[in-house]
């Protein structure tokens, strides 16, 4: 028997035991899987879940069937579901993952940033019960505020990479923080800008000098 590798980043082996069950929302299911497609380290960990799930369900009791002819009706009435237009993409490279792609429905050469703060932009996916989903493009060097969170944020890093008070993040890793992290992201300073994709179940709460004068006025 393969001995099973665990995850050496806090809390992500619960996720990824999530991932393989289908419990995660759209936006965690897209982030990790991007993260098995940027990064090996959690795969085997990840096969040997999927394996103990299936071997789970050949050993278990079978149960009836209900409603057989509708379902397998509905099966089949999937192959007269019109496809989707097929989206022709930039000849020029695009960092993006294809599960962020599918998830976007689009390539990050057409992605419209957003100034966020001097050095940062931003593009919001979504905001609402899936949580707040963003990607976020760092200069290289450039610090985003200090600041805790009211839930927790998992950012997946797809270019780059920076360090916070936890450790270094570099591409395909996933960073996992809560209202017991309080850290300030410093993207690498070695010339390329770092681009991550983050999910936050609740808003970020700023602290610090800046976090003290600015977050009175997003409160109100």
């Amino acid at each position: 028997m393969s001995k099973i590798v665990k995850p050496e980043t806090s809390g992500i082996e619960e996720m990824l035991a999530a991932y393989v069950a289908g419990r995660l929302s759209a936006p965690l299911n897209a982030l990790f899987a991007a993260h098995l497609e940027l990064s090996p380290v959690n795969r085997h960990y990840v096969r040997a879940l999927e394996a103990a799930a299936g071997a789970a369900l050949v050993d278990g009791p079978l149960a009836p069937i209900t409603r057989r002819d509708a379902k397998l009706a509905a099966i089949f009435a999937l192959d007269a579901v019109p496809a989707r237009p097929r989206v022709v993409m930039p000849e020029t490279p695009d960092l993006l993952p294809r599960a962020l792609k599918r998830f976007l429905g689009r390539g990050l050469n057409d992605i419209s940033w957003k100034r966020a703060l001097p050095g940062v932009k931003e593009y919001k996916i979504m905001e609402g019960e899936q949580g707040d989903v963003s990607l976020f493009w760092i200069g290289a060097g450039k610090k985003m505020p200090t600041h805790t969170h009211e839930g927790s944020e998992v950012t997946l890093v797809i270019q780059g990479g920076f360090t916070d008070v936890i450790g270094h993040y570099g591409v395909g890793d996933v960073a996992i923080a809560d209202q017991d992290v309080d850290h300030r992201p410093v993207a690498d300073d070695d010339g390329e800008d770092c681009i991550c994709f983050a999910v936050a179940d609740a808003p970020l709460v700023l602290t610090g000098a800046f976090g003290r004068w600015v977050e009175p006025f997003r409160k109100h």
